[in-house]
């Protein structure tokens, strides 16, 4: 691969890939998809902590440390089992990017429309149009004012939990839990498919080492901040959901506006009508962030496939102002746009959510299989296993319909069609580059 990267500005330190490193995996969303499931999701936590999340630090950590260069997945693939397997890699990565962004500002909009009163998709659509756009100027720019989406939103996340736990100290004091705690979660299909969706919510590691080339000193702080913000986000999930069980019981939490019905109830229950939209705020500004450290991240693999020859070398120029990747940037605008919009058609706002969030599942999960597999080819033996045995099994859970779906046949249309539509793509870009 030609020597390019060296043009990259590094202008992320050592706690600024922290807090990303937080707002990439802390989703403050995911807390609601875990309360609905129920108490013993908190058990389905602690089970993904060891099975997937400490696995997944140890693999990037070794391999950061083995290859710190930009690209991150894109190297580590490659290096390990050839071209092919690692243009697939980064083909499906920043493809389960472009439907997470959409899922990710549908979640945010949707709380915001429940404090408001409206969740009408002609609402949404615009306004998470205009999010991702404005997200996507600011990394335009380049990661000297890209960086401040991901730390604020990792600050404005991790703020978000001591306030949900502050909310549910104050009222279970008062009138006790809503919920009624059991270790183990229920024998039931439903826990069994929610467990691809846990495993999901602990990714996001990787994203900080694909940034490689712009990091200060990578093959030193990477690593260190995969361990110091790991800590952080599993007592993030682990506490965040208690308090929203005690808040609310899990047949009334919805997996889209959960965390808007918590505020709702904290300000009912401590008579402070204010708390509601501060706190709905609060997740939204957690959800930028969180969507703009994935765009950071994001946009570089096609920089660096493309100096490859793998894509247009179009791909592969920096803007010569911002020395950022502006083409990959405008084209994942584009694309994320087109997704958004789509998904809309012929569904609910929280239909097409669950559409966007099982279809991500599966295409984000796949590269993990092969991350995974990199580690295990590098020398790190059991985490690599145990965890590309994790990966394959959400990927098959994921594809299970949700039971409110309105057709099963569209849902599986759109979710196993769309992985295929997006694999049969990227063999035909791969093929035509070889050709060239």
């Amino acid at each position: 691969m030609p020597e390019a990267p060296e043009a990259l500005r590094r202008e992320l330190r050592f706690w600024d890939l922290v807090f990303i490193n937080i707002s990439a995996v802390a989703g403050v969303r995911w807390l609601a998809t875990a309360a609905h499931a129920g108490s013993g999701s908190i058990f389905l936590w602690l089970l993904a902590t060891v099975a997937f999340f400490i696995p997944s630090a140890l693999v990037v950590s070794a391999l950061s440390e083995r290859f710190p260069e930009e690209g991150g997945l894109y190297i580590w693939v490659k290096r390990a089992f050839g071209d092919w397997s690692g243009f697939l890699t980064a083909w499906f990565y920043f493809a389960s990017n472009i439907l997470y962004f959409p899922a990710m500002l549908l979640a945010g909009v949707s709380i915001a429309g429940m404090v408001l009163g409206t969740e009408n998709p002609v609402f949404a659509v615009p306004i998470t149009c205009a999010i991702l756009w404005l997200l996507l100027f600011c990394n335009l720019l380049g990661l000297r004012f890209g960086k401040w989406p991901g730390v604020v939103g990792g600050a404005s996340t991790y703020i978000t939990a001591l306030v949900l736990v502050a909310f549910a100290i104050a009222v279970a004091s008062r009138f006790g839990s809503a919920t009624t705690f059991h270790i183990l979660p229920d024998a039931t299909w439903d826990n069994v498919s929610f467990w691809s969706q846990i495993a999901f919510a602990m990714t996001g590691l990787e994203l900080g080492a694909i940034l490689g080339g712009e990091i200060k000193n990578p093959k030193r702080n990477i690593p260190r901040a995969a361990w110091i913000s790991g800590a952080g986000i599993s007592s993030f999930y682990i506490a965040g959901t208690a308090a929203m069980l005690v808040l609310l019981s899990p047949e009334y939490v919805s997996p889209v506006t959960g965390l808007a019905q918590a505020g709702v109830i904290a300000a009912r229950r401590l008579s402070t009508p204010w708390i509601a939209p501060a706190f709905a705020m609060l997740v939204v500004i957690g959800l930028a962030g969180q969507l703009g450290s994935f765009i950071a991240g994001n946009t570089r693999l096609p920089y660096v496939i493309g100096l490859d020859n793998y894509l247009p070398p179009a791909f592969g120029r920096l803007h010569p102002r911002w020395k950022t990747p502006y083409v990959s940037i405008l084209a994942q605008g584009v694309l994320a746009t087109v997704f958004l919009v789509a998904t809309q058609l012929g569904e609910s706002l929280r239909a097409a959510y669950l559409i966007l969030v099982d279809m991500d599942v599966v295409v984000t999960l796949i590269p993990f299989v092969f991350i995974f597999s990199a580690g295990f080819q590098f020398g790190q033996r059991i985490s690599g296993a145990i965890g590309a045995v994790i990966s394959a099994l959400a990927v098959g859970l994921s594809l299970v319909p949700p039971r409110d779906v309105r057709s099963v046949g569209i849902f599986e249309l759109k979710v196993v069609g769309g992985c295929l539509l997006f694999a049969l793509l990227g063999r035909f870009i791969f093929l035509r580059s070889q050709n060239r």
